[in-house]
């Protein structure tokens, strides 16, 4: 019982360390800042602009890019195929790789004379310097949350209720439908929050691809180096807030919906 409480105190002494080290950061940024100079702050419009630039951009890629990575996601849970672990490897890939590296990677098939970039001028779509080009660098660094997530969450289904619906006439579009995506749906919400999140603190792919228009990590970065610490430090506070409150939010939602 002693040696119990023993374990249980130093852990707890452990982990109290590692929660300081993430929030004593945050608490300096806090006292650090004044109250006129969030004021001054929230009220400039290139401040408020570029938060809600951050926050649809990386929503478009969530939404958009979810349509093709949970089909690939359920793929990787339920069949076996030659190559099946390299493209898991490749899924991980953006996690691995430096997120600048990633940004002149992009670059090169979605300027104008890349692949994608000549595809999408055909249709007038343009990506560097545009929203588009900032929701496809979000996209990019952020896929494996969900796909990772997606793919965990559907080899918890078993795989009989889906035979036992198709077996009763379903069709195996049907079946995914109705058993496999409902049964998935906690860890499918789980990471399609973890991708938005990841979205909006993207800062390395996105700077090369899109400075302006300026997200709010570019604008962050933009205004340390241009004027200081005292002018990022009041925007990074604010965007911070923004992005724990749109966390918490998207949390209690994906919650409700569990127990629903």
């Amino acid at each position: 019982m002693y040696q119990n409480k023993g374990i249980t105190l130093l852990f707890t002494f452990l982990g109290g360390i590692i929660l300081l080290f993430i929030v004593a950061p945050l608490i300096g940024l806090l006292l650090h800042s004044s109250s006129a100079e969030i004021t001054e702050t929230l009220a400039d419009k290139d401040v408020t602009s570029s938060i809600g630039i951050t926050l649809w951009s990386s929503m478009m890629a969530t939404l958009i890019f979810s349509i093709f990575a949970i089909p690939l996601a359920y793929l990787l849970a339920r069949k076996n195929f030659r190559g099946k672990r390299i493209i898991m490897g490749i899924v991980d890939l953006p996690v691995v790789i430096p997120h600048s590296a990633a940004g002149i990677a992009l670059l090169t098939i979605i300027s104008q004379q890349g692949i994608i970039g000549k595809a999408g001028g055909l249709i007038g779509l343009e990506f560097p310097g545009s929203i588009n080009g900032i929701v496809i660098a979000m996209a990019f660094v952020s896929l494996p949350y969900l796909i990772n997530a997606a793919r965990d969450g559907f080899a918890e289904v078993p795989e009989r209720l889906e035979k036992a619906a198709q077996n009763l006439g379903a069709s195996p579009l049907k079946s995914f439908f109705t058993i496999s995506l409902p049964l998935a749906k906690r860890s499918i919400v789980s990471g399609l929050i973890m991708m938005f999140a990841r979205g909006m603190s993207e800062f390395g792919a996105v700077v090369i691809i899109a400075y302006h228009p300026m997200i709010t990590p570019v604008m962050i970065y933009d205004r340390f180096g241009a004027f200081g610490l005292k002018y990022a430090r009041p925007v990074a506070l604010i965007f911070i807030a923004v992005c724990l409150v749109f966390f918490i939010l998207l949390r209690s939602l994906s919650n409700k919906t569990k127990n629903a």
